[in-house]
This record gives structure tokens, C-alpha cells and sequence, in this order.
């Protein structure tokens, strides 16, 4: 293992996190949510856990970033009244 780049992902794997929790457009979080994921994806790939990277990348980056924004998507932001 690189240990410089378990810091530099685990920085990145930080700011997007935060950066996902405060922001205040829903599209934005699930795309944030997205990236938070390939990080993951990274990091555990980088530690040699290329199957559960692997699986992160395909449920975890992959699957619920693209249902999170489908869902954002088919939401109405502001009601009719």
C-alpha cells in the first residue's frame, strides 16, 4: 500500500462527504453521493480488495448515484399550489 495516497483519498473521501452533506440542491448531493463512491471504490481497490471494489463501484458509485438522480429527477421541486 501507498501510503500517501491512502491520505490523499481518505482527504478527498472527507471533503466530499462534507461537501455532500451541507449542500442544498438534492441533484447535487446524489451527484456528490456518486463520486463518494468511486473514492470508496479507490480506496478499498488500494488496499487489494479488488472484489469489494469491484462491487462497490457497481452498486455503491454505479447503481444508487444513477436511482438517486432518476428519483431527483422524477420529484417535483415546488408544488402547484
Amino acid at each position: 500500500m501507498i501510503f500517501a495516497l491512502d491520505i490523499v483519498i481518505l482527504i478527498f473521501l472527507i471533503v466530499a462527504a462534507l461537501i455532500a452533506l451541507n449542500v442544498k440542491d438534492l441533484l447535487s448531493a446524489s451527484m456528490i453521493f456518486g463520486i463518494y463512491g468511486f473514492l470508496i471504490c479507490l480506496l478499498w481497490a488500494e488496499m487489494g480488495a479488488v472484489d469489494v471494489a469491484f462491487t462497490e463501484a457497481a452498486v455503491g458509485a454505479g447503481i444508487s448515484a444513477v436511482l438517486f438522480i432518476a428519483t431527483v429527477y422524477n420529484t417535483r421541486r415546488r408544488s402547484s399550489d
